[in-house]
């Protein structure tokens, strides 16, 4: 696609960024892979399209913002292969999958990740520097003093958010087990949008080794703890199965 490839602006660490590029990786949609550090990336939501929140796709001079319509304009650009099934049915209940999960596990998991995560800020500042300079992770070290607050406000972080992030999360898994048919998929008998945007989002928690970028080895005890505790459910193996079969090879020219 040259210099008319998309460009996906986004963040590395973010597990709804990852269901943006999954996408543009499945279906094979060459594009650009532009980067912003959590804080920095509401400035740049704003002036690319008046938004808050990355990731944001430029597409034919429009910018989409939100992974679910990232999605919805990658299957437009390239039908094949698919993730909305063709059967009307099935497709509402892929989409309606789909917003649940966005709505009911990924602020959660988010919620309960970085309330483990913030007390550390060394470690913080490492996780969403993931793969970036050293000066710019020194710089987001020396800034997290003023960002942990800001991030604690703008997510609602706290010990009862925690806790209900967790037992959301845990619903999740649950309604993952009970969703997925014989052939190890959630709608019908093929990968759907439903599998890509529950496995995605819970990418954090599992870490699957075909995750986009490289994450840290040592994690805070308080989460690593609770990801032992749902490490045997069936729903996290399932995640990294379905990373293993479907998250392919890069799409991004950069990579």
């Amino acid at each position: 696609m040259g210099t008319d490839a998309p460009v996906l602006w986004q963040l590395r660490f973010s597990h709804y960024n990852e269901k943006a590029r999954w996408a543009l990786d499945y279906k094979g949609i060459e594009h650009v892979r532009r980067s912003s550090l959590p804080g920095l990336h509401v400035l740049r939501a704003r002036r690319l399209y008046g938004g808050t929140t990355l990731p944001a796709l430029v597409l034919d001079g429009r910018v989409i913002g939100d992974s679910t319509a990232v999605i919805e304009a990658a299957e437009r650009l390239r039908p094949e292969p698919a993730l909305y099934p063709a059967d009307a049915a099935d497709r509402r209940r892929a989409l309606a999958l789909e917003d649940h999960f966005d709505e009911q596990l990924g602020p959660h998991l988010r919620r309960a990740l970085f309330y483990d995560l913030l007390p550390d800020r060394r470690f913080t500042a490492e996780a969403v520097t993931v793969d970036s300079g050293p000066a710019a992770r020194a710089a987001y070290r020396m800034a997290m003093p003023l960002l942990a607050p800001a991030m604690r406000s703008s997510m609602r972080i706290d010990r009862d958010g925690a806790e209900v992030g967790r037992a959301r999360t845990e619903a999740a898994l649950e309604r993952i087990e009970g969703e997925l048919g014989p052939q190890g998929y959630m709608v019908g008998d093929a990968f759907t949008v439903a599998d890509l945007t529950a496995a995605a989002l819970l990418s954090p928690l599992v870490r699957p080794a075909q995750f986009s970028y490289r994450l840290p080895d040592r994690w805070p005890d308080a989460f690593e703890a609770f990801r032992d505790s749902v490490r045997d459910h069936p729903a996290f193996g399932w995640v990294v199965e379905t990373y293993r079969r479907h998250r392919g090879t890069s799409a991004a020219l950069d990579a």
